[in-house]
């Protein structure tokens, strides 16, 4: 497979075109933080305002990503990202021309939808791919595409001070976002016209209904309601802090708080239309048919520590060694990046020790178990260590972590393929409950050496009870390594024809 990446043909030519799909929607999303020093001072706002924008940029992201799951189900990969991509633009342009820190949080919120584009190529991917090649494909979706944070970071602050010219001399913020959402609106249309659902000849699995995920057992059903509640919490969670910076009054937190229960009954209602004829005995599963809900948690689980983990690391840890080493800005900013920048091979690198180790599962744990010892141990730095000894810990912390996301999103397309968008839809929403949940951690510890060391040990306590969980509880999904997809057979008494080989790997 190594050698055929380098070819932009069959297979590969559809997952180069999604993970640059994937790349953009994170340019888009991650659009401000690089320039949030200039837009404070050309508009005047409170640093408050500004932290409170950063909240807004993630606040939609984990009920996007359950809806988009839904809708890329039922409409495809192809329709949903080429729509999500052009939609972009909407948002990016609004927030460009605003002059009020209202229009800018409205357009942050809209924008934080984009967020949700990770799931659909999952699915795209997945479609495209035998299982045993499909954790590296999946990896190189992952972490090509999620290098868009990074280039975003690297690339729009010179973008905007190139434009200077048309601003006056000043660095031009409003034209280089508006370019970030024409770039992902054009390229929304090219997806369009260049990619298919499926290889030929083969059939794209819908669910019945799309309005909850699926499940098999009535066990399942209650397992998928407990599940659920976080994805409600975090936004409870998200609306609190909106209130702390003074966005929200009381009474609207309240009112916020209400309309959350809404939303989890509808949601629950969503689910209960899904599977009422299996809850009122009127419907049963065949033993092939089933799968256990119990494995969808788990690697929910795995995502919290691992994704999470790193969106909360990210944001900290320009502050963390500037405040530790005693560097300047732009010193700790670049060796912060060395985080982000590790996806490029630690993402398609989980994914590939998944295809070749034999078994997804103790993949899963032992890299689970590594990103444990990596945060304790980075829990133990202070401004005595060598600071290229600290680097080279939080690299290879890095590595553990992004190869653990490649290694869970390696196994999410096997749980049940017909539901594939619903399942990558909340495991990926329950990265952002993680990020929410360490942030606001990180919020309440005090400043310094301390705060920072409980920080890294509580990651590193999370990561080894998930590590426990993965070792007793995961499963190995059937036909992890199987050469074709779930349900496909090909008649071995007739020739192959070429199309096919191509479509599942021969």
């Amino acid at each position: 497979m190594l050698t055929e990446l380098l070819s932009f043909r069959g297979r590969y030519r559809i997952l180069h075109l999604t993970w640059f799909a994937f790349f953009l929607s994170f340019v888009v999303w991650f659009n401000f933080a690089p320039l949030a020093t200039t837009i404070q001072e050309d508009l005047g706002l409170e640093t408050g305002q500004i932290r409170t924008l950063a909240i807004c940029n993630v606040a939609l992201t984990v009920p996007a990503r359950i809806l988009i799951g839904m809708l890329l189900d039922r409409f495809g990969p192809r329709i949903t990202y080429s729509i999500l991509l052009m939609y972009a633009a909407i948002p990016c342009l609004m927030f460009a021309a605003a002059s009020d820190f209202n229009t800018l949080v409205v357009s942050r919120l809209l924008l934080s939808i984009v967020g949700a584009g990770f799931v659909i190529g999952i699915r795209m991917v997945a479609e495209w791919f035998p299982p045993k090649e499909i954790g590296l494909a999946e990896g190189i979706y992952g972490g090509w595409g999620n290098f868009g944070s990074a280039a975003s970071a690297f690339t729009l602050p010179s973008i905007a001070l190139g434009l200077a010219a048309l601003s006056g001399g000043q660095a031009n913020w409003r034209l280089a976002i508006a370019l970030t959402g024409i770039a992902a609106a054009v390229y929304g249309v090219i997806y369009f016209f260049n990619v298919e659902d499926t290889p030929p000849g083969k059939v794209y699995q819908r669910p019945h209904r799309t309005s909850g995920i699926e499940v098999t057992s009535r066990r399942d059903f209650v397992f998928l309601m407990l599940m659920n509640v976080p994805l409600a919490g975090v936004l409870a969670v998200l609306a609190w802090r909106l209130s702390k910076v003074g966005f929200l009054t009381p009474n609207a937190l309240y009112i916020t708080w209400a309309v959350l229960v809404g939303l989890y009954l509808f949601q629950a209602y969503g689910c209960w239309q899904v599977n009422k004829d299996l809850l009122l005995g009127r419907k049963r599963y065949a033993a092939e048919d089933r799968y256990h809900f119990n494995q969808v948690a788990l690697l929910e689980l795995t995502y919290i520590v691992n994704f999470g983990s790193e969106l909360a690391v990210v944001s900290m840890l320009p502050a963390f060694f500037e405040l530790t080493f005693g560097l300047n800005k732009a010193q700790a900013g670049a060796i912060a990046a060395s985080y982000a920048f590790m996806n490029l091979m630690s993402r398609p690198g989980g994914g590939l020790i998944s295809d070749k180790l034999g078994s997804r599962k103790w993949t899963m744990t032992v890299l689970t178990a590594g990103m444990a010892i990596g945060y304790f141990v980075m829990s133990g730095v202070s401004g005595a260590w060598w600071l290229p000894i600290a680097i080279l810990l939080t690299m290879t912390c890095s590595f553990f972590v992004q190869a653990a996301e490649g290694s869970t999103f390696a196994m999410v397309p096997l749980i049940k393929r017909r539901i594939t968008g619903q399942v990558a839809g909340n495991v990926g929403a329950y990265g952002n409950v993680g990020a929410v949940a360490y942030l606001t951690l990180y919020s309440l510890l005090p400043e310094g050496a301390v705060g920072n060391q409980i920080f890294f040990q509580t990651l590193g306590m999370t990561a080894i009870v998930v590590a426990f969980l993965c070792a007793f509880f995961l499963k190995e999904p059937k036909g992890s390594f199987a050469d074709f997809h779930e349900g496909e057979t090909v008649d071995v008494s007739e020739p192959v024809p070429s199309f096919v080989k191509e479509s599942i790997g021969e």
